[in-house]
């Protein structure tokens, strides 16, 4: 029997492949490396697969945010279970990359120039929606007018937690006005009273269901962010050791430091509280 008796088609010279409709020469087109060396591949490769997952993440953040803003709590949730998702995927990227030796690397790394992973915009993005707003991360993308503004617009914009603080405040719960109308370029910093609510959502969480959901929604979301760091941190120490990164950045260093910082720090620490 042949492939066109199978019901398969075979000529498309008039309708949409696959190909076609997935850009594949483009995005496999894109994959241009500087060295014959074996690993920049493994490398451009990963970086490029981990920016199509931020290119999601944001969409679905941006989402999760719109829905919180509308008291549409339930489907905010059904966009933290694909963000957990994608996270699991960018998780282990690193895993991958893992498999290039401090040699491999090393045999073409001056190629890169001052170019860096810290340079990315869509995870900058990320984490000014998460709350780790820093107007000095900006500062790379300060050539590229539409980039600034991006950035610019999500740090001055209400974060995750941002949004959650104003859910509560529309429910009742006694969040002080100093915390719904900090400045939003700022990280957002612990605050006993936030802690209180909390304490009672989930000591009554019966009662308190879907915030306390939704605060365990957010819990998920940054252990996961932060193994993210963890294997980001784990995977250049394995292949770099301590060296700073290229484009000057403090490498291991600087990674290892922001596996201190929380977005959600009373979500945490109400744990030691109950």
């Amino acid at each position: 029997m042949s492939r066109e008796q199978e019901g398969i088609q075979t000529d498309f010279s008039k309708d949409m492949s696959y190909g076609d409709y997935l850009q594949l020469d483009t995005l496999l087109s894109a994959q241009i490396t500087l060295t014959n060396e074996h690993d920049e591949l493994l490398f451009i490769v990963i970086h490029q697969v981990m920016e199509l997952w931020l290119k999601l993440l944001n969409r679905e953040l941006d989402t999760s945010l719109d829905h919180l803003r509308a008291d549409e709590l339930q489907p905010a949730f059904k966009c933290f279970a694909r963000v957990n998702r994608i996270q699991e995927q960018l998780i282990q990227a690193w895993t991958v990359l893992s498999t290039m030796t401090p040699s491999d690397y090393l045999r073409f790394r001056e190629t890169l120039g001052r170019s860096s992973g810290f340079q990315s915009w869509q995870y900058r993005l990320v984490e000014f929606k998460l709350g780790a707003k820093d107007p000095g991360k900006i500062g790379p993308h300060r050539h590229r007018e539409d980039l600034l503004a991006k950035l610019e617009a999500a740090l001055h914009a209400p974060s995750l937690y941002d949004e959650t603080m104003r859910v509560l405040a529309r429910r009742g719960y006694a969040i002080p006005e100093d915390v719904l109308g900090r400045d939003l370029s700022k990280p957002h910093e612990p605050n006993e009273a936030v802690e209180r609510v909390w304490i009672e959502i989930y000591k009554n969480s019966d009662a308190h269901f879907d915030v306390y959901e939704l605060a365990e929604e957010l819990v998920d979301l940054e252990d996961a962010f932060q193994q993210w760091r963890f294997r980001h941190m784990k995977t250049v120490e394995r292949i770099i050791g301590m060296r700073r990164g290229t484009g000057g950045s403090a490498g291991v260093g600087y990674l290892r430091h922001a596996l201190e910082k929380s977005f959600f720090p009373e979500l945490w620490s109400v744990r030691t509280k109950l």
